[in-house]
């Protein structure tokens, strides 16, 4: 495996103000890879991809078929495929039935992720109208991550974090001006 760390991130409606408000506090070197699976129409485009890429330094890209993870790169799921990650330290893209009505779903990146990273592995459960990704946090605290979620209280639709508040095991609860200075701190005790 090429990293030896990973941040993932998980949202629907509401996250991606959170993301455009996060990114720009990532560290410029950051020490590890960051995926990010958003709920989306399922047809391709870029204007998101391009649109992360002008909130941070970091290189901001579209996932595909074989991507080995890298440092300091952001991988966003594409659209119409869940994002599994492989021993090692590719991604692969799936297109097998829909999870919680979402392709790509939170729960089977998450998942996927916890069983290769462990305790390696920081996940973050953003703003969102259903319960995608409560299963895949139990998954990554089962397997010794941390779990996070954004404070319901700042989510413009707080139903996925309070899900997870109430079914998973959450190492953190995070207002949006905290989370890249936490992402940033589990990097650098990552190297």
């Amino acid at each position: 495996m090429n990293a030896t760390s990973l941040v993932i991130i998980g949202g629907s409606a509401g996250s991606l103000s959170v993301l455009l408000q996060v990114l720009p506090g990532l560290a410029p070197h950051l020490a590890v890879p960051v995926i990010i699976v958003l709920h989306r129409k399922n047809y391709a485009d870029s204007v998101l991809t391009d649109l992360l890429g002008t909130r941070t330094t970091l290189q901001v890209k579209e996932a595909e078929e074989k991507d080995v993870l890298q440092a300091g790169c952001i991988y966003l799921a594409p659209p119409d495929y869940h994002l599994l990650l492989e021993s090692n330290g590719s991604l692969s893209l799936d297109y097998s039935e829909k999870v919680n009505f979402s392709r790509p779903s939170i729960d089977v990146s998450f998942s996927s992720a916890a069983r290769l990273y462990g305790p390696q592995l920081l996940a973050i459960l953003l703003s969102g109208a259903n319960a995608d990704g409560v299963e895949g946090l139990c998954d990554v605290a089962a397997c010794g991550g941390l779990t996070a979620v954004q404070n319901p209280k700042t989510a413009e639709v707080p139903f996925m974090p309070e899900q997870a508040l109430e079914y998973a095991h959450v190492s953190k609860i995070l207002d949006i001006t905290e989370m890249a200075d936490y992402i940033n701190t589990f990097a650098a005790l990552s190297r």
